[in-house]
């Protein structure tokens, strides 16, 4: 079972660290639909301060584009991992590891008219497409069945969420993301410690746990590998400092 984690300043007693922070459920509450989320009037700077103690070594990485997320709380004075890890960014916004690729004009427009045609949110992303049914849950399962099918016949994948499906690039992940910046300065040879809510994050999880760091999860959710738990967004806010 997961426990309450040891404050951000005893880990850095004995180590640097690395943090890398999922966003929606993380560091705001989720929403009923992607674009009326409510983040901090001031989140930007408070990362920006949080950057500044970790001598850079912060991370966003989310299902979101980074573009989208810089439109909710303005420029990232952070280093970043949008579309699951698709879309790699240093904190001057260059790019990290392979270039990401593309969403194919089919997949776009396929995504999209299944969300019209069965009432369910499209989100339209650089990298990838999602469709949302947290307002329609019964038709999840065939939401699901769909992305997949699609996603297979172009090569891509999909990740599943919270009421949400996405197609995304077939290398694409959260785990893959955190290695990619564990190469990196000021990532590397750092503690790397992942926080995050939805099952996207356990691949994150994995990945710091296997470089010797941990997961802390937000909110509850069986057979997490995450080591540690918080029970919500005020939590992560708190333990972070900002």
């Amino acid at each position: 079972m997961a426990t309450t984690p040891p404050s951000l300043d005893q880990f850095l007693e004995n180590d640097s660290v690395a943090l890398f922070l999922d966003f929606d459920g993380t560091l705001v509450d989720i929403a009923p639909t992607h674009d009326s989320i409510a983040p901090l009037p001031d989140l930007g700077r408070r990362l920006k301060g949080l950057v500044d103690r970790l001598n850079g070594a912060v991370a966003l990485v989310s299902g979101r584009s980074l573009d989208d997320i810089a439109r909710h709380i303005g420029a990232l004075p952070v280093a970043g991992a949008g579309s699951h890890g698709a879309d790699i960014r240093d904190p001057q916004g260059n790019p990290i590891g392979q270039a990401a690729g593309e969403l194919p004009d089919t997949i776009a427009t396929a995504m999209h008219d299944y969300a019209a045609v069965h009432g369910l949110g499209y989100e339209a992303k650089p990298h990838g497409a999602a469709l949302h049914y947290r307002s329609a849950v019964p038709k999840g399962p065939a939401a699901h069945a769909f992305a997949e099918g699609l996603a297979t016949s172009h090569g891509w994948t999909t990740q599943s969420g919270k009421c949400v499906v996405e197609v995304v690039a077939g290398k694409a992940d959260k785990g893959s993301a955190v290695r990619t910046l564990m190469q990196v300065s000021p990532f590397a040879g750092a503690l790397p410690i992942f926080i995050g809510d939805d099952l996207t994050d356990e691949k994150g999880f994995a990945a710091c746990t296997e470089a010797g760091g941990a997961g802390i999860l937000v909110g509850e959710r069986e057979n997490s590998v995450a080591r540690y738990q918080l029970p919500d967004v005020a939590s992560v806010h708190r333990w972070l400092g900002l």
